[in-house]
């Protein structure tokens, strides 16, 4: 893979068809079969090893699968990016808004640093907290469309919380995440006791990052996470570690070294200048009962 040559948007369309397959129970002689390609060229084709995939050929696959509307002009799009050889993806009209991009890659993760300056990352929030911001992102949401939203992202704790090779995260955040309230006392209460719990499992690191530590960078940074795949039986990774920024009107994905390098670094300055684990979990506990005496009637 050269420098400017990316194969984010290779993998995640090959997780995706992967997983549809899998999901009507076909192997991959099946699918070859129908398709009239060898084994290996469908195996190429999910581990997002094939250079450009022709918009004729998943057509096929998706009327295959019986993939529906909406998650099949994701693929498309997903398809079209790949030709474009590049480490920076802003996805905009390509991808369906609901077509999450980076949902695919988070599900293969095997570790996940991050740093969140304003709220709670999702895979720590409970329901009240993520509720509160689904409906505030998407008013005219029905009932039944935010109950959706809501329970998907407690699907996707199962990443950190399943019993089996859990997920490990490795957190900073800012102190006003502590602080800006979201939903009012009562949520705030009970999430924050929630994450200080959190902290205490062996896969989840959670330091805070005062106020009174300013600005460890020197450069004003926004949230990111930076993704790794685990390795292989010959410790090579599995998949290049990315990196994930988030964008009110568009994300950046990269896996390009010296990207990934400046935003590991990055967590380090931050990360020393935290408070540490114990400290943080004090802080944690101390801001839930606070949010939990202000509440209380005089």
């Amino acid at each position: 893979m050269t420098e400017h040559d990316s194969s984010i948007t290779r993998r995640q369309l090959g997780r995706h068809l992967r997983e549809a397959r899998e999901a009507v129970g076909m192997t991959l002689e099946e699918t070859s079969t129908l398709m009239e390609w060898g084994k290996s060229s469908l195996q190429r084709l999910e581990k997002g090893l094939n250079q450009k995939v022709r918009i004729r050929d998943l057509d096929g696959l998706i009327e295959i699968y019986g993939i529906e509307d909406e998650e099949a002009a994701g693929l498309r799009g997903l398809a079209k990016e790949a030709a474009e050889k590049s480490w920076l993806h802003e996805f905009g009209d390509l991808i369906p808004a609901n077509f999450s991009v980076y949902m695919g890659l988070e599900s293969a993760a095997r570790r996940l640093t991050v740093y969140q300056p304003d709220l709670v990352p999702g895979l720590l929030q409970i329901a009240d907290y993520a509720r509160v911001l689904a409906q505030t992102a998407s008013p005219t949401d029905t009932a039944m469309e935010l109950a959706g939203r809501v329970q998907l992202k407690m699907r996707r704790q199962q990443l950190i919380n399943r019993k089996i090779k859990p997920a490990s995260m490795d957190v900073v955040l800012f102190e006003s995440v502590l602080r800006r309230m979201v939903g009012g006392r009562a949520v705030m209460e009970k999430q924050l006791r929630s994450l200080a719990d959190a902290s205490t499992r062996p896969n989840i690191t959670i330091r805070v990052l005062p106020f009174s530590a300013g600005m460890p960078t020197g450069e004003q940074i926004g949230p990111f996470v930076v993704l790794e795949f685990g390795e292989d039986g010959r410790g090579n990774p599995i998949e290049p570690t990315t990196v994930y920024a988030e964008g009110y009107t568009s994300d950046m994905y990269s896996e390009k070294v010296g990207i990934v390098q400046r935003y590991t670094q990055a967590h380090k300055q931050i990360q020393q200048a935290a408070l540490d684990e114990n400290d943080s979990r004090i802080l944690l506990r101390m801001s839930s009962r606070e949010y939990q005496r202000e509440r209380r009637p005089i």
